[in-house]
């Protein structure tokens, strides 16, 4: 894919692709307390890829992390997918889990990856078709393969090496009240505040009615800067729409802080700033 994201009338005509790999990567509750109930359905054919338990490494007490590359290559196997797969997520939200799905799937080599942009709700008002969601769907078993990429992840020992050396821009996708440390932390036990040196670029702000807005709007708003980026927000979820964005419309070297501010602002010998 030459670009990461689609639009719901490139989906529509790509249907009857056999090498196409539709995944649902809604999250059924959500921190952001977010509407999620769009009924019992999904884009036809589509596939469940679930973030939160599948897909995360849940040996980690922090939430949504991602799984060993040998981990991700067997359950992306038991979807169907394989090597030469083309792969479009989408979550019930329109932009929301389904960047962090995307990204998940570059980290682990695969390139030929998009997000539906506006998601299910884009699909249902073009009036695609829709399907009831099966109970225990069964798949061909793929042969996809992981080629892990660890320059896309930071850790937080990176994070404080660069608070140091300002080689990268630390992007917050947060809300602006909860960047600031006015406003609460929706999981409980975190300080308030933000990672010093860190600009704050709430997901928010860079869609319109769950789609990106036009890239000349996100030119508006994102700085522009020659440095590497990386990405963080509360739990390396809706950092992967900042990221998005950024891919959209700069080449800079892009990473997200995989634990974010669940791992920073629960650990009292990291700095914050407010």
């Amino acid at each position: 894919m030459t670009q990461p994201i689609v639009n719901a009338a490139w989906l529509q005509s790509k249907l009857e692709d056999p090498n196409l790999i539709i995944l649902d990567a809604s999250f059924k509750e959500n921190n952001s307390n977010l509407k999620t109930d769009v009924g019992n359905i999904h884009i036809k054919g589509a596939r469940f890829f679930d973030i939160k338990h599948t897909f995360s490494d849940t040996t980690n007490p922090l939430p949504n992390t991602i799984p060993s590359p040998k981990q991700f290559e067997l359950e992306a196997r038991k979807l169907g997918i394989n090597k030469n797969s083309i792969v479009v997520i989408y979550d019930n939200l329109g932009i929301y889990s389904s960047p962090r799905a995307w990204w998940l799937f570059k980290v682990m080599g695969h390139q030929n990856v998009a997000v539906l942009d506006g998601g299910l709700p884009e699909w249902i008002s073009q009036k695609f078709p829709v399907e009831a969601i099966p109970e225990n769907p069964n798949y061909s078993i793929g042969n996809f393969e992981t080629t892990f990429n660890p320059e896309l992840v930071k850790s937080k020992e990176q994070i404080l090496e660069n608070i140091k050396t300002k080689k990268a821009v630390l992007i917050d996708a947060r809300a602006e009240n909860r960047f600031k440390g006015i406003g609460d932390e929706p999981r409980p036990g975190l300080r308030s505040g933000h990672i010093p040196g860190s600009i704050n670029i709430p997901y928010t702000q860079l869609l319109q009615n769950g789609k990106f807005l036009p890239k000349e709007e996100l030119i508006k708003i994102l700085k522009t800067e020659k440095r590497p980026l990386i990405f963080t927000c509360g739990s390396g979820v809706t950092a992967c729409i900042d990221l998005i964005a950024y891919e959209l419309i700069y080449t800079n070297p892009k990473s997200v802080y995989d634990g974010s501010w669940t791992e920073w602002g629960q650990l009292e010998n990291l700095p914050i700033e407010k």
